[in-house]
């Protein structure tokens, strides 16, 4: 049994939805002071308000990842309203398609400051708090897609996620001295607002992909990412917990017959 996270702090970022909110969710059950952290205000305090009315601790905050201001004054808020921060869970990403051909340097830019750019400045701002706590715990929520598989249409959302995994590795060893432990969760096909999104066929086909023939759930992450949070896990830094229902390991589908 992991030991409990009640007076723990915890900030999710991107948790107005999707994974971000079955983070935030699963963190205030599990005893956790949740900061909602999200580009709008409104969709953060709807997380956030479904968290008290289950019994859990919850603040809402409005932060754009991308802006280096913002996610200060996030951080400095969070710290003023729950006395510090424990876990840092940088979810934040967006994934919207393009291929090659069409692809503008601006929606490059947009995916590479979210997702990448956003991760390095979520952990900046939090940094001096996880520095004064008990033990601090990143959580960076990566992707199968670009470290490991490939999909058209996204490969400027594979280079950032691929990115992220870059930097946690370098960051995992200047963050050792404070006591500070940084991780990487890395979903394959998850059942959420954005995925079903991209209609029955394509989760059909993710579907018949799998081994475990179901896709996860925004649960499944959660967990993962809460063991990564634990006082337990304190002698894992650096490493990627491949969440994915067995979805990279066979060589085709005639593989799992």
């Amino acid at each position: 049994m992991l030991t409990p996270l009640k007076d723990k702090t915890v900030i999710v970022t991107g948790a107005s939805k999707g994974i971000g909110k079955g983070i935030a969710k699963t963190f205030a059950a599990k005893g956790a002071k949740v900061a909602v952290v999200a580009r709008s205000l409104m969709k953060a305090e709807e997380t956030a308000v479904e968290i008290r009315e289950n019994g859990g601790a919850a603040h809402a905050f409005e932060g754009n990842v991308a802006d280096l201001e913002s996610m200060k004054r996030v951080a400095d808020e969070t710290a003023g309203v729950f006395g510090g921060i424990d876990v840092l869970c940088a979810n934040a990403g967006i994934f919207p398609n393009a291929p090659i051909e069409e692809m503008t340097g601006e929606q490059w830019d947009e995916v590479m400051n979210t997702n990448a750019r956003g991760t390095l400045y979520s952990l900046q701002a939090c940094l001096p708090f996880l520095k004064k706590a008990e033990y601090g715990r990143i959580i960076v929520t990566s992707s199968i897609t670009g470290p490991v598989t490939g999909y058209a249409g996204w490969s400027h959302y594979g280079a950032s996620k691929a990115a992220q995994l870059g930097f946690m590795r370098s960051a995992a060893l200047e963050l050792a001295r404070y006591n500070i432990t940084i991780n990487a969760v890395m979903p394959g096909n998850i059942m959420t607002e954005g995925l079903e999104g991209l209609g029955d066929q394509y989760l059909q086909a993710m579907t018949a992909s799998i081994p475990l023939k179901r896709l996860g759930s925004v649960e499944d992450i959660a967990y993962a990412a809460v063991f990564l949070a634990s006082k337990e896990a304190g002698f894992i830094t650096g490493q990627t917990i491949v969440v994915d229902g067995g979805q990279i390991l066979p060589e085709s589908l005639e593989a799992m017959s």
